[in-house]
């Protein structure tokens, strides 16, 4: 077992990954900037380095600082978290060379499911289910056209690198496809530096699905059920929940199963998501595989009892996995709630600035993931995001009950956060009842946003009529 490990990353995951390594007694080195300097992980680790200025190209992408670190501080191994280097090929294959581990896939298979288009041959070749489309990226946006004729429209554009929703379109005809190709190639070479991109069938009414795999050194791969990420707002997950609610069991057994034999055929080694979109009649089509540990990971913890980070570190660290797929099962159901530091009302605006108010939530089942508290200053330069709320109940209804108490409870100021907007969207009947798509959010924002434009416009229309 490794006795040091740096963590490559800051915030609540940088959290999450000290208190993984205090529970396997390893120590652990913390990287940061100068904007991160006293923040509240750093007082858990056990050692320190500041690697650079503010601005992640100065400091948390700095490949050269960040083994610099490991070097001075004789770190075993690396774990890279989430974003950042994480799904970074080169950083992994730097880590190999330089003599520390990586805790995450070999250099080889990241690649080769990091580019959704090996990805997606793979997948045919192990029977995952994966969209009908382009099998190469985009050379001829003729070609691209017959393979749309033959699909149907629409069609959606996708950057083989990369996601978040970058370097992606949806063409409803020919115009838009030829068009949403040269701008999805400018996209995505300005962002994840190749601008390679291809096309599959669009969903107009999906639910995003996703399964939470676990693959060791040792050929072994299992999958831990799957998690519903449908509430989102721009490609960004809002909300998750594990299990997806109301899923044929059988369906969802074999994509899960699916989804465990693509990442044992990859020779897949730590913690992967093979991401799905499901149809009304719950057909399943893969969007892509995640090589790193996912910000959800929590629901699924909570629905099966296993600690991913510490399974990420003892594989890395040449154990095979603690659990056969056998011995893995679903206890009730667990929410995650993302709690940003944005202002939802005035276009998700973030929030920087010294909490004052900082009040947690508890009660039965909730867990809070968060590096923040009263006296911390939220930097301007890093995600918006300063926290996960988690709650665990025997069934769905009961978690959901949790989790409003807990938003209820829940007090961060003077800065808005997304709490207010997660207890309206428990009460959004699609919720509720799980009969959501991944665009019923942004329907719901759109609504209250022309709602709120005519209470206003009304009431400067009565203005002016009583000063008339």
């Amino acid at each position: 077992m490794f006795k040091r490990i740096l963590i490559a990353n800051r915030g609540e995951i940088a959290l999450r990954i000290i208190r993984a390594c205090k529970t396997l007694d390893i120590e652990t080195v913390c990287v940061y900037s100068t904007a991160d300097r006293g923040a509240p992980w750093l007082e858990q680790a056990d050692h320190s380095v500041c690697i650079g200025a503010a601005p992640s190209p100065q400091s948390y992408l700095r490949i050269d600082r960040i083994i610099a670190a490991a070097e001075v501080t004789h770190a075993d191994a690396i774990h890279p978290g989430y974003g950042f280097l994480s799904e970074n090929a080169h950083f992994a294959e730097v880590c190999r060379d330089s003599g520390f581990e990586f805790i995450g896939p070999s250099p080889e298979a990241m690649a080769l499911l990091g580019d959704k288009v090996s990805c997606k041959k793979m997948a045919r070749q192990v029977g995952t289910p994966v969209f009908p489309g382009t099998e190469d990226a985009i050379e001829d946006i003729d070609d691209a056209v017959k393979v749309a004729d033959e699909i149907g429209y629409p069609v959606i554009v996708k950057a083989t690198a990369g996601g978040g929703g970058r370097g992606m379109r949806v063409a409803r005809d020919e115009a838009q496809l030829r068009a949403g190709i040269e701008s999805a190639r400018q996209e995505a070479a300005a962002a994840f530096g190749n601008g390679a991109v291809y096309i599959e069938k669009f969903l107009e009414h999906a639910r995003h699905f996703e399964v939470q795999t676990l693959g060791d050194k040792h050929g072994n791969a299992v999958h831990l059920y799957e998690r519903d990420c449908s509430s989102q707002r721009r490609h960004q997950k809002l909300i998750e929940e594990a299990p997806a609610p109301g899923v044929d069991p059988a369906k969802r057994r074999a994509v899960c199963e699916r989804a465990a034999a693509l990442i044992a055929s990859a020779k897949y080694s730590g913690a992967a998501t093979v991401e799905f979109l499901m149809d009304a009649a719950q057909n399943f089509y893969m969007l892509e595989v995640n090589t790193r540990v996912q910000v959800e990971h929590p629901v699924t913890e909570m629905i099966t009892g296993l600690d991913i980070v510490c399974e990420m570190i003892k594989v890395s660290a040449g154990l095979p996995l603690s659990v056969k797929q056998s011995d893995i099962s679903v206890n009730g159901h667990a929410i995650e709630c993302r709690i940003n530091a944005e202002d939802p009302d005035r276009g998700f605006m973030p929030q920087a600035g010294l909490i004052e108010t900082f009040v947690a939530p508890g009660g039965p089942g909730v867990r809070l993931d968060t590096h923040a508290r009263a006296g911390y200053r939220i930097p301007a330069n890093y995600d918006s995001m300063i926290g996960k709320l988690i709650v665990h109940g025997p069934t769905r209804d009961i978690a959901i009950a949790r989790m409003k108490v807990a938003l209820a409870e829940f007090k961060i100021g003077p800065m808005r956060t997304s709490i207010a907007l997660h207890r309206r969207l428990m009460d959004h009947p699609d919720f509720a009842n799980a009969t959501f798509d991944i665009h019923y959010v942004e329907r719901y924002l759109k609504a209250a946003a022309e709602a709120e434009s005519k209470v206003q416009s009304e009431g400067e229309s009565k203005l002016e009529g009583a000063r008339a």
